[in-house]
């Protein structure tokens, strides 16, 4: 029996509907837990006898318990929870933490708005002198206060204007104020909030969720990581420059086989040196995972150009595996890979392990200069003896801003696209390479009409 025969079972219209149900599970879960709250707040009757009069203080506590409930679906989201992170991946569980952020913020802040009018209605007050007050009176209320402003400086961090400018590290530092943030906000809730105080079933809930969530971020984001690779006693085994200005990093240590590791996932690599240890990087597997662990890093410029001048043994920490960039998220026998740049890592990876006969697979690695391509020769070495379909596409990408080189301007990209992949309307694509990249293979993937379940993208990006 051959090796793709093994897995056909898990291919094909069931298994898209498997994973279709299970983000479907997911997404609800987390619907569930604002409207929980909600129903709770209208089952004790939140709304009886309600009159115009009564729109703020009922504003300020829905907007109270819907708040809190999105900041805790907005910290779960980037908890690490695996059962999570494997239905829907890392990356898109960022890009969902990221969306919530502004809207997360703009509620806040109108919970805050509407107690301070509530407060001085009831305090005979003006506005100013009413936020005074209750700051002077509580000190749960100035540490709510400083709460809103350091999340008005981590929203105004991750806007994309602001990413261009900050470097990784930059905004990594400023990020953990989120925690801070948060942590400032807690104190009012227990001893001000009247839902929380009055109702025990509303209390038992956001205990419940609070500890859920707060458990997993320690557990997953610091506590799992650091027991199992000082367990696994993780070292840097080997330092190798590769062309276009990349290195590879192999990390050995003992029975890696706990990660469990798969082909096109990615690791949160922290060093442990003076210089690296408080802040990790994300690179992904450019090998098969087994008895070693590689990366294969591009100088970018920030801490990538210290990586590649790491000595043989340094200690690490990996977080992770991490990232639905694999074969989990197939349901086609076909499979089209399609790499630039750095991306090729993960793309070599998937193309060393995935499950294929002699053409089922065909492989685009875009390169400016096939001389200096990372990883090429590993590439060509893998297609050759698996029989995968590789057309190495050589040239600086034009001013058209498409994917493919610039002297191919002149023919549409999505009908060049299909005549290197013939089977790709029905394939499953991985893509992965710079953002902009990407971007231009996923508008030509459109044009043709692939199912966007048959797309799976892996950006190089913060």
């Amino acid at each position: 029996m051959s090796e793709l025969e093994t897995k056909v079972i898990k291919l094909g219209a069931r298994r898209q509907l498997e994973i279709e149900r299970r983000i479907d599970a997911v997404q609800l879960l987390g619907l569930t837990s604002v409207l929980v709250p909600i129903w709770l707040f209208l089952a004790d009757g939140g709304l009886a006898g309600f009159t115009l009069n009564d729109l703020v203080p009922i504003g300020n506590r829905l907007t109270a318990l819907v708040g809190t409930s999105l900041l805790l679906v907005h910290l779960a989201l980037v908890a690490r929870i695996p059962w999570v992170e494997k239905t829907l991946g890392l990356d898109k569980l960022t890009s969902a933490h990221k969306r919530l952020g502004k809207p997360l913020l703009y509620l806040l802040l109108l919970h805050s708005v509407l107690a301070i009018v509530s407060y001085s209605e009831i305090s005979n007050l003006s506005l100013l002198l009413g936020l005074g007050s209750m700051v002077a009176s509580y000190w749960e209320l100035l540490l709510a206060l400083v709460s809103i402003v350091l999340m008005v400086v981590v929203v105004i961090s991750s806007i994309r204007i602001a990413r261009k400018r900050l470097s990784y590290e930059s905004w990594y530092l400023i990020h953990l104020v989120s925690y801070v943030a948060i942590l400032s906000a807690i104190p009012h809730q227990l001893t001000l909030g009247t839902d929380f105080l009055s109702q025990p079933l509303m209390q038992s809930w956001f205990t419940l969720v609070y500890v859920f969530v707060f458990g997993n971020l320690l557990w997953f984001r610091i506590f799992q990581p650091i027991l199992i690779s000082l367990g696994a006693n993780l070292k840097i085994e080997r330092v190798t420059p590769d062309k276009n200005n990349t290195t590879s990093l192999v990390i050995g240590g003992r029975n890696l086989k706990r990660f469990d590791a798969q082909a096109g996932q990615f690791f949160l690599v922290r060093v442990l040196n003076k210089k690296q240890w408080w802040r990790p990087h994300p690179f992904s597997v450019s090998n098969s995972p087994g008895k070693e662990i590689r990366f294969t890093i591009g100088n970018r410029g920030d801490d990538t150009a210290l990586m590649q001048k790491l000595k043989v043994g340094t200690r690490v920490i990996l977080e992770g595996p991490f990232g639905v960039f694999t074969e989990a998220k197939r349901t086609k026998r076909h499979v089209t890979l399609m790499a630039a740049g750095i991306g090729v890592a993960p793309i070599r990876a998937l193309a060393e392990s995935l499950a294929a006969e002699p053409g089922d697979v065909t492989i685009i690695y875009r390169a400016t200069d096939v001389r200096d391509a990372a990883l090429l020769h590993e590439v060509e070495r893998i297609s050759l003896e698996r029989g995968h379909k590789l057309h190495v596409l050589e040239g600086p990408r034009g001013d058209h801003g498409g994917f493919l080189p610039q002297d191919s301007a002149n023919t549409p990209e999505h009908a060049q696209l299909i005549g290197l992949a013939p089977h790709l309307l029905d394939s499953d694509i991985y893509v992965c390479g710079p953002a902009s990249w990407s971007n231009a293979v996923k508008h030509s993937v459109k044009k043709l009409g692939v199912a966007k379940n048959q797309l799976h993208i892996e950006e190089f990006a913060w």
